[in-house]
């Protein structure tokens, strides 16, 4: 529901030029039973006419201001504790007011991406379905609705605030709710998740123009963009509404059969105004949101990237920096999904190994965490079902590094490799109690030499290390784990957590460190 304005008598109106009269607006975020964020400056912003004087009030204070000549006024709200007593948020100007009603006070976080963290509550598996089918009314959904600009826009369509109930938890995001179900029931406040995704889609496509234009790739990008351009004629572009209809209708049936959709996903169309536009999701779905107050962000994107790892990179901290520029805040929390296991058509393949490597990259930064899902992946299906184990991963990295949970949060790191005799004692921090293989042996390990060719090996587990070992290699200079797309990836610490998938050579990376190129 949109929060409703409250007219002012018909006399007051009359007396103001018709012409002059502008609609008071407020930002997409403020609607019916919005959650704010708890304990920071709450920016509140709109449109109404120029120079007109507004006045916004909430939880007991009152904070005025002028609208700019185009329109634009903002106002900043002292911190508000967290509170489950649903408020009023006013909005009075010369001749109108909106009122806001059902406002909670909590943690807000901002959940984007591609597919999988846009795939929705409905799709689940039935048991997943099942857990997330309950009346949580203080976890609260704003969906915002796909849009692409070519420049940053003022405002955005959404599907207004949603209270997860029964009827309304099918349209949330899978991970971002169980992600945010972990942080209402262990905080005890309010939880509002702003879904701002798009499936399909490009890193590229979620940078702003400037971020993007200041990385070392940015010719390349540009270069590529208009190639790609040019490979879509007009009636090329005409067709494609209804190939993408014909792809979901046997999406559908493929659904309602239990079979796999044969028909190909039509890619969009490489044109301004579509998804693949770079900067066009940043522009349309991002830039409305700013400047919300939020306490972080949440992100499972990179498959439409798989091949240009070395890219992805640097990338994605640019994008990262940028975000939180464009938010004003250099320390807001950033917490993403490492890819999972997914064959790509040929499982013992690398090109996701290496996005997975230039995903990791990211942890370089401050205040950033990876929750690891190599383990509840499905080597033939880019939209695996398991949300629930992603959504509690990432909740537990939040609870960990930002509101000082005891819990385990990380499954085995890579620490150190160092040679005993003719193996690796390879060690781990986040080990916990000690490591576990599960099912058989520790799986998906290679083992190479000085002539670094890779052979499989084997290890033994010694409390919280691994010696690793293979007949083909008599002296290892390097250890590899879960280094392809689809592997068996079974090694965990006593919490359960999943080790993150390593290697300890700098070879695969030389295109951006600066090794030999005929390193594999």
């Amino acid at each position: 529901m949109k929060a409703r304005p409250i007219l002012l008598s018909s006399a007051a109106l009359l007396l103001m030029p018709l012409a002059a009269r502008a609609a008071l607006s407020l930002a997409p975020l403020f609607s019916d039973h919005a959650v704010l964020q708890r304990d920071k400056p709450l920016p509140v912003w709109g449109r109404a006419d120029p120079g007109e004087k507004i006045a916004v009030t909430f939880h007991g204070q009152t904070v005025h201001a002028t609208a700019e000549s185009d329109g634009r006024w903002i106002v900043y709200l002292a911190p508000v504790p967290a509170s489950a007593e649903p408020a009023e948020l006013t909005v009075a100007g010369t001749t109108e007011s909106t009122v806001v009603h059902d406002v909670l006070v909590g943690e807000v976080w901002l959940a984007s991406g591609q597919s999988n963290m846009e795939w929705s509550v409905s799709s689940l598996a039935s048991e997943e379905l099942k857990l997330a089918s309950v009346d949580l009314p203080l976890l609260r959904q704003l969906k915002i609705q796909r849009s692409v600009a070519s420049a940053p826009a003022d405002t955005v369509k959404t599907d207004g605030w949603q209270p997860a109930t029964p009827r309304t938890v099918g349209a949330f995001s899978a991970v971002g709710y169980f992600f945010a179900r972990d942080l209402q029931r262990k905080l005890g406040v309010p939880v509002g998740l702003i879904n701002s995704s798009y499936g399909g889609t490009e890193i590229e496509a979620w940078m702003s123009d400037l971020s993007r234009q200041n990385t070392s790739c940015a010719a390349t990008l540009d270069a590529r963009w208009k190639k790609a351009m040019s490979e879509w004629a007009p009636e090329r572009i005409a067709a494609y509404p209804a190939a993408m209809t014909a792809w979901n209708n046997a999406e559908e049936h493929a659904k309602a059969t239990h079979k796999k959709n044969l028909l190909p996903w039509p890619q969009p169309p490489s044109a301004p105004g579509w998804p693949t536009e770079p900067g066009g999701l940043f522009n349309g779905m991002i830039a409305p949101l700013q400047p919300a107050a939020i306490r972080g962000i949440v992100w499972y994107q990179g498959e439409s990237n798989v091949g240009r790892a070395p890219e992805y990179a640097e990338l994605f901290k640019a994008m990262i920096l940028a975000w939180r520029q464009n938010w004003g805040d250099p320390t807001v929390p950033f917490y993403f999904v490492q890819l999972p296991n997914y064959a790509n058509g040929k499982a013992g393949a690398r090109d996701w190994a290496q996005l997975r490597d230039a995903q990791s990259r990211a942890l370089e930064l401050p205040a950033t965490g990876m929750a690891i899902a190599i383990d509840v992946g499905e080597a033939n299906n880019l939209h695996p079902t398991h949300k629930l184990e992603v959504g509690r991963r990432l909740a537990l990295l939040a609870m960990a590094q930002l509101y000082g949970g005891t819990a385990d949060f990380s499954g085995p790191v890579f620490h150190s490799a160092t040679p005993e005799g003719p193996a690796l004692r390879v060690r781990f921090t986040h080990a916990g109690d000690g490591l576990v293989s599960h099912d058989r042996p520790v799986q998906a390990l290679e083992l190479a030499g000085a002539d670094k060719v890779f052979y499989p090996a084997t290890a033994k587990i010694q409390r919280d290390t691994l010696l690793v070992s293979s007949p083909k290699v008599k002296t290892p200079v390097a250890v590899r784990y879960a280094w392809s797309n689809a592997p068996v990836a079974n090694l965990y610490n006593g919490s359960g957590l999943p080790a993150v998938p390593f290697r300890s050579d700098r070879w695969l990376a030389g295109r951006w460190l600066g090794v030999k190129k005929n390193a594999r």
